[in-house]
Parts: structure tokens; sequence; C-alpha cells
């Protein structure tokens, strides 16, 4: 399926979770997709860092559309399973995530994210790995 940069923000408005955490597509290729999450204060714990759902959720669906952006016309993709490995509390101005796959199949895809904290310097931090198998379904 060819995913352009607006289709791709089609599918995350489509999505009503994604738009209540405020996640948006900043790149596209097939295969790879990037996101960004503006830190707001109700995406953090009681500590101040960003909570993990928060992480685990932009990573997921990033995993997921980056598997999209290879799926047969008429096919969509679901998550079959996902770990995401929490590496340091994840504070700043934004998150964001680079996701790819890293074998692609016809019934599932295999995917890897990276997620980095940005402070408002710009100084950017890995503060989570995350992995994917994502199935391919009939739309």
């Amino acid at each position: 399926m060819q995913v352009d940069l607006d289709t791709l923000r089609g599918f995350f408005r489509s999505a009503p979770f994604m738009v209540d955490l405020g996640v948006e597509p900043t790149a596209v290729e097939p295969g790879r997709v990037s996101t960004q999450l503006i830190v707001a204060k109700r995406h953090c714990q009681h500590t101040g860092v960003v909570h993990a759902g928060v992480i685990a959720a932009l990573a997921d669906h990033s995993m997921g559309a980056a598997a999209q952006t290879m799926a047969p016309d008429g096919h969509w993709v679901l998550t079959a399973e996902f770990k995401t490995s929490l590496l340091r509390g994840a504070s700043g101005e934004r998150l964001e995530c680079e996701a790819w796959i890293i074998k692609p199949g016809r019934q599932v895809s295999f995917t890897e994210a990276e997620v980095y904290a940005v402070a408002t310097s710009g100084e950017r931090r890995l503060v989570a790995k995350a992995s994917g198998t994502m199935a391919i379904t009939k739309a």
C-alpha cells in the first residue's frame, strides 16, 4: 500500500486514542514511520516523567503504521504482540518515535521502534525501545 504523509496523518486522525494523546506523524517511507507527541502534564505520572503507557502506545501505533506502509491493498495491520523496554524516565518538550519493519511478511510483519525524549535545548535522549509482531488481515 502506497502511503504518503497526508494519508498517514488521516490514519492517525481516525484513531481516537492517538488523537487524544496528540500523536502526529512527521515522516513516512515504505516500511518506516516517524511520529511525535508534544508532552503535556496529562501525559505524566506523579514523578513528573511521561507515563510508560503513553510511551508504549506511541511506539505500538507507530510500528503498526510502519507495517501498514507495506501491507497489500485491502488489508489492515493489527498488533499481535509487542514489548516495550523503558531505558530511562522520559521528560522534555516532546517525544519522537522512529519505527520500522525488520521483516515484512504476508501474514505477519516484525517491527521495531525507538522513542526519544527531546528537551527544549534540542538534546535528544533514547528513552525506550520496542518490538512488535503485526498481523496482516483482510479489511
